[in-house]
């Protein structure tokens, strides 16, 4: 069983028992998330598509930890005109457990 969930504006394929880091959820450590914005529900080989969205089905997700990616650093110049500009950017996530579809 698997489900296809849009959380954060991307959208990440998910089982039972399976961790995902998805763009930062407003929830404590230990909290349990609802994702109720599934797009595509699979229960055993009968695949459920939605219009957008699958209504009536679900996935509850357990927060794992809340974090920050790893630094990239953003460097934008013009040439010859002595202009640049350097900076750093980090993301935050929160990591995920899916508890269950359904």
């Amino acid at each position: 069983m698997y489900a296809i969930v849009s959380t954060g504006g991307k959208q990440y394929k998910v089982e039972p028992g399976k961790y995902f880091k998805a763009e930062k959820v407003n929830a404590n450590v230990g909290d349990t998330v609802e994702l109720d914005c599934l797009l595509v529900c699979d229960d055993n080989g009968k695949i459920t598509t939605g219009t957008p969205v699958v209504s009536g089905v679900k996935a509850k997700a357990e927060v794992l930890e809340q974090g920050k990616e790893d630094k990239i650093v953003v460097f934008k110049y013009k040439a010859k005109k002595n202009e640049r500009k350097r900076q750093g950017h980090r993301q935050p996530y929160t990591k995920l457990k899916v508890v269950s579809i359904g």
